[in-house]
């Protein structure tokens, strides 16, 4: 057996599960990224991957592996890159336990991340807000089910994972109704529910009856639903809901899309960043900034607030030719 078997296992159950103490969710990102790297060097090499040693995964391995994960899986960017932070991690960590493959180490993790255009982030306008809400059948359980997870969803701007692991015992309803979850980095927050919102979920928990420890929103066989369900579920609503509005047709609705909308909700309230920031578990109050950026009638606001520009128009003169093509590149 090579090394790279046991430090894999170790660092699974060392270094994640014992000394970090990682969630289920990190765990589970880690090893999928890990299989796919095994896999894809077992075909590149030949060799299967409990063979595999570290040597077997240098930087050009890693490197033809980045280009695969784009090329044939069809990964964007962002994903690329949580794939390599995986690899890092990995290799991290065996940098500590085999100092012999030094060399190798040091040259995958001098493997920077890819760089990216930051998009504006994709949101549900009100009029699409409220046909989404409409959507789903509430004449059967899971309609209504669906119609309480959305509203939820919108209000609260709680992440898929969140909604998904949230148990009966998790909605406090009566004065100050707030729903209670644990977030990225084991943090609980608690976001608090509008009385609109919390009538739909106590008339959905008179009907769930289930136990303190049962999922808010169990599947057809009693257990939590998963991510895939939550999307599978959304896209089917979203079409019912294009028939309403039109305009959802020309985006890419998912769960996350959900929480944006809640963000751009609070942020068009008057809501400071900060706030939200705290509403939605953020780490730092800089990444709640890409909704200021994709808020384009706050930017006009402060447009209007501005001194109109005493702009005179010149007249055009031609530059010189090799400051033109200074400018071109």
């Amino acid at each position: 057996m090579t090394v790279l078997a046991p430090t894999l296992q170790a660092f699974f159950t060392d270094r994640l599960g014992r000394q970090r103490q990682a969630s289920p969710h990190t765990i589970a990102a880690y090893r999928d990224a890990l299989k796919l790297l095994l896999g894809f060097a077992a075909g590149h090499t030949g060799t299967p991957p409990s063979q595999l040693d570290i040597g077997d995964l240098d930087a050009l391995v890693i490197g033809a592996f980045l280009d695969h994960l784009e090329r044939d899986r069809g990964n964007g960017v962002r994903t690329r890159n949580a794939r390599l932070a995986a690899v890092h991690a990995l290799f991290q960590f065996a940098a500590l336990r085999h100092p012999e493959h030094a060399a190798v180490i040091a040259r995958v993790l001098a493997i920077p991340p890819k760089r990216f255009d930051r998009r504006l982030v994709t949101y549900l306008t009100e009029p699409e807000t409220t046909a989404l809400l409409a959507a789903p059948n509430t004449t059967t359980a899971t309609g209504r089910r669906d119609h309480v997870l959305l509203i939820l969803a919108v209000q609260t701007g709680l992440r898929v994972s969140e909604l998904t692991a949230l148990t009966c015992a998790d909605i406090r309803l009566g004065t100050a109704a707030h729903v209670t979850c644990q977030g990225k980095g084991r943090k609980q927050r608690i976001t608090p529910l509008t009385a609109a919102t919390a009538a739909v979920i106590g008339a959905w928990l008179a009907e769930r009856r289930g136990a303190p420890t049962d999922p808010l929103f169990p599947s057809r066989y009693g257990t939590a639903m998963s991510r895939d369900a939550v999307e599978r579920r959304l896209a089917i609503h979203t079409a019912t809901a294009a028939r309403v509005e039109p305009t959802l047709t020309e985006k890419k609705i998912s769960p996350h899309v959900l929480r944006h909308t809640a963000a751009m909700r609070l942020l068009a309230a008057g809501v400071d960043s900060t706030v939200i920031a705290l509403w939605l578990g953020h780490e730092s109050v800089a990444t709640t900034q890409i909704y200021v950026h994709a808020d384009l009638a706050l930017k006009e606001k402060a447009l209007a607030r501005t001194a109109p520009l005493e702009a005179i128009p010149g007249r055009y003169q031609p530059t010189d030719t090799i400051m033109t093509f200074l400018d071109s590149l």
